[in-house]
């Protein structure tokens, strides 16, 4: 007996539907059949027969007789409130949906490695706004280190990414797009402070403060220093550019960094490495093989067309 209750309710669950919600509404609002019947372009029985079918389906009279015309009761009033509600939602929710994968509108939510918030990001924001002034686009930006902005583009919370290269990552696409050349810095008064060049070894020297495991770049330097054969003397390790060079800054030791402005315009003393040339190579990155609205995907082709370094 419980299991044919069961498959009732789950029948009638099934009975309401959009059309239903939007003839009650206008039915309220007109309160006669045959004119609410004429302006949704259907019969007086269809009508009729899909009210009929949603008072059955909440078991409750939602309309009632006042001569010629038809008004709410009690509990049409408080079914009405709902309704309204529902479809205004589901109205704003099909325009938001329209206006986001529109081919002359629509957002791009962007994530990028902090180095690249003060002039690379914005510089390709504008040529892009610039070069597609039809178009009504916004964007997000947020920023992090590259863990984060992959963990991002596989999430879906980018559409677009903007970090270093991570191995492994076989459902994402890699494309560089920037590079910086890696320097040293160190604080001011240092020893090496008053040089324009200074050795890999005299700088490897020095305790060293480290990119976090998570960023793209600890590798690449752990490498260098392997390459010559030299284990770096660790003091700190932090997530970014900036936070390594205010440590630097302020004494606690010297860093290997990428030479891009946000770290420039810090207090520190910045040297090129002799005989070195590493450079962090900055890729855009994006999902293979999944669906991107049309703006995002304008917004990666522009970048492709413009600042591939494959070509």
């Amino acid at each position: 007996m419980d299991c044919g209750m069961i498959v009732k309710n789950r029948q009638r669950r099934q009975i309401m539907n959009l059309n239903q919600l939007h003839y009650f509404v206008t039915l309220a609002h007109m309160e006669h059949y045959t004119n609410a019947a004429q302006k949704l372009s259907i019969t007086q029985p269809s009508l009729s027969h899909a009210i009929s079918s949603l008072e059955e389906e909440l078991g409750t009279s939602l309309f009632e007789r006042q001569g010629r015309n038809v008004g709410l009761t009690k509990y049409g009033r408080l079914f009405m409130e709902y309704a309204e509600e529902a479809l205004d939602i589901l109205d704003a929710g099909i325009k938001k949906t329209k206006a986001m994968t529109s081919e002359k509108s629509g957002k791009v939510d962007i994530g990028y490695i902090y180095t690249q918030g003060s002039e690379f990001i914005p510089e390709l924001v504008s040529g892009f706004l610039e070069a597609n002034r039809d178009k009504q686009v916004d964007f997000g930006f947020s920023n992090g280190i590259t863990k984060e902005i992959v963990q991002g583009v596989k999430e879906e919370k980018y559409d677009i990414g903007f970090c270093s290269m991570v191995s492994g990552e076989k459902e994402l696409e890699f494309i560089p797009v920037s590079q910086e050349k890696l320097v040293a810095a160190v604080p001011p008064g240092h020893p090496l402070a008053g040089r324009k060049k200074a050795s890999f070894e005299e700088i490897a020297s020095y305790p060293q403060i480290f990119f976090n495991k998570g960023s793209g770049l600890r590798g690449v330097i752990s490498q260098i220093f392997r390459d010559y054969g030299m284990k770096p003397d660790i003091v700190y390790t932090v997530d970014e550019d900036s936070a390594m060079v205010g440590l630097v800054a302020r004494g606690f030791g010297v860093c290997i960094v990428p030479d891009a402005a946000t770290v420039r315009s810090m207090k520190a003393s910045f040297l090129e490495i002799e005989n070195l040339d590493y450079r962090r190579f900055i890729y855009m990155v994006t999902l293979k093989n999944k669906y991107q609205a049309p703006i995002a995907r304008l917004f990666a082709d522009y970048v492709k067309d413009y600042y591939s370094l494959k070509k």
